[in-house]
């Protein structure tokens, strides 16, 4: 087997393992795991926070922390400060085949290939920058949404963009009996105001009483802006919002325990992700977190939540774009609290969805895709 060196750079402000959160940083985490696995020799590199030492190893991988910085509102400073962190992770790159980076500068501040073939990991959609990552020799994106915009930046090279998802990080396991679920509405992510959540509130409290008089809603995420969150301003609004209701709805602390959160989705019967980002979300590893676990989604009509939920197939979809929004998630809300037999479905779908996320399976299509780029043998990834 020809064993590939790879470098694995996150960006300046999250940590590795995913202690704060951040989908792309628990995506890389699980498949560089994947990688080290199947005998590659992998290196990742990534912030040193929360007492993280400079240098461990977790399973075979090496974890090697840089100084970075907690996350600020204002855009050119969030920029400029990971300038720094990319340079001080520059002096640490070792040898290797392939570097994946989703860092802003990395693709701009590195040697072509002196580190490896440059992998830029398009987890958000592109400002514009594309165009001058002259350097690098592959652009992966999460989902089909992701590939158009990607494409439409840069379409002189759409042969070099390969659409591979983000993987989940345990395996996909049916257990229990769906009716046994607790009647749980469980909205897991940022607690931020583009996420929906105060919409999610007011379509909730919109259900008659008689229809959602068993029926709880939860709501747990991270509200600090450090980590995503919309601030301590945005979350009094949000309890303020739900004050009526009393112990009907929950607004919980966010944990970053992959154990707890599984056995939370494990525990609910629906889950509610309203994300009104339409140039924000790019692929919903939470949905898909929660499909793995049988919790049947109900999710706005972003073009990223497309490649997971199909309505009345799988879970339901509202038109977040609507002026009557609320109005349409409320009606959604209900629909599925009354349809027990067809959740049932729908949650034995979804497991089989979530399957084929599974890092071990998709950390095999990534290693093909890294041969490819390394053997310069010219193939279509993304058809």
């Amino acid at each position: 087997m020809q064993k590939i060196r790879i470098t694995i750079l996150q960006g300046a402000f999250l940590p590795v393992p995913a202690l704060r959160g951040g989908a792309i940083e628990k995506a890389w985490d699980a498949l560089g795991q994947c990688f080290a696995d199947a005998g590659h020799k992998v290196t990742h590199i990534s912030r040193k926070c929360n007492g993280l030492p400079e240098e461990e190893k977790i399973g075979d991988v090496r974890h090697l922390r840089v100084q970075g910085f907690d996350g600020v509102k204002n855009s050119f400073l969030l920029k400029l400060l990971e300038t720094f962190y990319v340079l001080r992770a520059k002096k640490l790159l070792p040898p290797a085949d392939i570097l994946i980076t989703h860092a802003f500068w990395a693709p701009l501040l590195f040697n072509k290939e002196k580190f490896g073939k440059m992998y830029v990991h398009v987890g958000r959609y592109p400002k514009g920058q594309l165009r001058f990552y002259k350097k690098a020799s592959r652009f992966q994106v999460p989902t089909k949404a992701i590939f158009e915009a990607v494409k439409k930046e840069i379409p002189e090279r759409s042969k070099e963009i390969s659409v591979l998802p983000y993987p989940i990080n345990w395996k996909v396991e049916k257990s229990g009996n769906y009716l046994e679920r607790s009647s749980t509405l469980l909205f897991l992510g940022r607690i931020h105001p583009e996420k929906g959540v105060t919409e999610l509130i007011k379509a909730f409290k919109n259900i008659p009483l008689n229809i959602r008089k068993e029926w709880k809603l939860i709501i747990r995420g991270p509200w600090r802006f450090e980590q995503g969150g919309g601030g301590e301003s945005y979350l009094s609004q949000v309890k303020d919002e739900a004050k009526e209701c009393g112990s009907v709805i929950e607004i919980l602390e966010p944990t970053f325990s992959v154990a707890e959160l599984r056995k939370s989705l494990e525990a609910a019967k629906l889950f509610v992700y309203p994300s009104s980002a339409d140039k924000g979300e790019t692929f919903g590893l939470a949905v898909l977190e929660a499909m793995s676990c049988g919790c049947v989604p109900i999710v706005s009509s972003l073009e990223c939540f497309q490649d997971l939920v199909a309505d009345q197939k799988n879970g339901y979809v509202f038109n977040h774009r609507s002026n009557i929004a609320v109005q349409l998630l409320s009606s959604k809300l209900e629909d599925a609290i009354q349809s027990q037999e067809n959740n049932i479905r729908f949650s034995n779908e979804c497991f089989k969805m979530a399957k084929e996320y599974e890092a071990e399976r998709l950390a095999r299509k990534y290693i093909q895709d890294f041969k490819v780029l390394l053997d310069l043998k010219p193939l279509d990834i993304h058809s």
